[in-house]
């Protein structure tokens, strides 16, 4: 029976996709602009990138013999994703608002992408916003598996996410982006998902690492099984991270451009600060500090991206790669097995990233933002305090509910043979 879960699930949607053709019929005429379409395109592909991105990150990380299944656990993201979201994730994220409690949306708003033929958001086509925002919601999911990697069953890990996706994701995207969200109306600032994507998998990450606990290390320490993966990964993490910011301007104009400048000078600034706190510390600079360093900046930035100044973002990266620094020292000593530290990259990253946003954010640079602590108003900070612990509460103590509910349909964690045996065998019969 639970073997035939995921199978059950591809067979209900291919049904619904032929008794629900969807509805083609404009809502109203639009009008778009072609400069904003085509940057949103080329955006589009460039956050779909990041997932294979993230796939040769997180491979490169783990042990020979389980980087295919982590590998795979990304990139299969990319598929299982996107079925959900154009179905109804989509509907529920950025559809009618339901209740007018800023929660969730209405899942019949664009049902199987019905209701999308000639319809607007802004200045580009509702359907490309549509899967602009998917290539988020894929990566999502992605970024949690490197907390629990090498000792995950794939069949149960296909169940969490979807749980995750449906349950903490869509969500936290509608109370965020969504003009009638929450979180949108209390004032809370998130470009491009700091609090959404980074906090909601960070937060997911620790979870995964407690209630999954440590693994058999007894056998074989831990030795990144391809370095070189992790280069090649941080570099498409970065090259796609520019779709990600400067593409949540949803247009081709000056806010782009700033969120584009934002994001590299973040990077850059935590990667730096990452090699040179490794040195003060007595430890030499490398590969693996350097690349974890830039894709915390990455992090860090997102939130704040389109709403802080160029020299901002530089402050914004020295801190979060200093403080997800000291946050990977304390895990290490702790017997929390977050395997590739995605709580404190990430989790610590995003969280960062929102708090920064509330002291440096500036109207000179959004006019549809607000003034920080570092301009003299603590409304925005207090507002980003409270949503960070309410959203923090909300994807822990989700995140655990979802994963005894995945381990009562189905077994969460490996057994110890297939477990030293790697999971592409064990898992996928495959391996490098």
């Amino acid at each position: 029976m639970k073997k035939i879960v995921p199978f059950g699930i591809l067979v209900i949607v291919v049904i619904l996709a032929f008794i629900y053709p969807g509805n083609v019929a404009a809502a109203k005429p639009a009008e778009f602009a072609p400069a904003d379409v085509a940057w949103l395109l080329i955006s589009t592909a460039l956050v779909l990138l990041m997932t294979p991105g993230l796939a040769f990150f997180y491979g490169g990380m783990v042990r020979k013999k389980n980087v295919i299944s982590t590998m795979l656990q990304s990139f299969v993201c990319m598929g299982l994703i996107t079925i959900i979201w154009v179905v109804f994730g989509f509907s529920m994220a950025f559809g009618e608002d339901v209740g007018g409690y800023g929660i969730i949306g209405n899942p019949k708003s664009f049902f199987m992408m019905g209701n999308t033929i000639g319809v607007a958001w802004g200045t580009i086509p509702v359907v490309l916003f549509a899967m602009f925002q998917l290539k988020f919601a894929v990566i999502t999911p992605a970024l949690i598996t490197g907390a629990f990697a090498e000792r995950i069953r794939f069949n149960s890990y296909l169940i969490f996410i979807t749980l995750f996706i449906v349950i903490i994701y869509i969500p936290l995207a509608h109370a965020t982006w969504h003009p009638e969200g929450y979180f949108f109306k209390m004032g809370v600032l998130d470009f491009a998902g700091g609090t959404v994507v980074h906090m909601s998998a960070g937060w997911a990450a620790l979870a995964s690492a407690l209630y999954l606990k440590k693994r058999n290390v007894a056998e074989e320490a831990h030795t990144p099984a391809r370095i070189s993966y992790v280069i090649l990964g941080t570099g498409l993490l970065w090259f796609g991270w520019f779709g990600f910011n400067a593409g949540s301007a949803l247009s081709s104009g000056e806010l782009a451009a700033t969120a584009l400048a934002t994001t590299t000078t973040a990077s850059a600034a935590a990667a730096m600060s990452w090699i040179f706190f490794d040195i003060l510390r007595g430890k030499k600079p490398s590969a693996m500090g350097a690349c974890i360093g830039a894709v915390v900046g990455l992090v860090a930035v997102t939130p704040a991206a389109g709403f802080i100044t160029v020299s901002s973002s530089l402050i914004v990266g020295i801190v979060a790669a200093v403080v997800s620094n000291l946050v990977v020292i304390w895990r290490s000593k702790t017997n929390i097995d977050d395997t590739l530290d995605v709580f404190p990259c990430h989790g610590v990253g995003g969280m960062m990233g929102m708090l920064l946003t509330g002291v440096f954010a500036t109207k000179s640079v959004n006019s549809a933002g607000a003034d920080g602590l570092a301009y003299g108003e603590t409304s925005l900070f207090v507002k980003h305090l409270i949503a960070l612990v309410v959203v923090s509460a909300f994807a822990f103590f989700g995140s655990l509910l979802l994963l005894k509910i995945t381990d009562m349909i189905s077994k969460l964690r490996v057994s110890e043979a297939d477990e030293l045996a790697g999971l592409d065998m064990s898992q996928h019969d495959e391996e490098l």
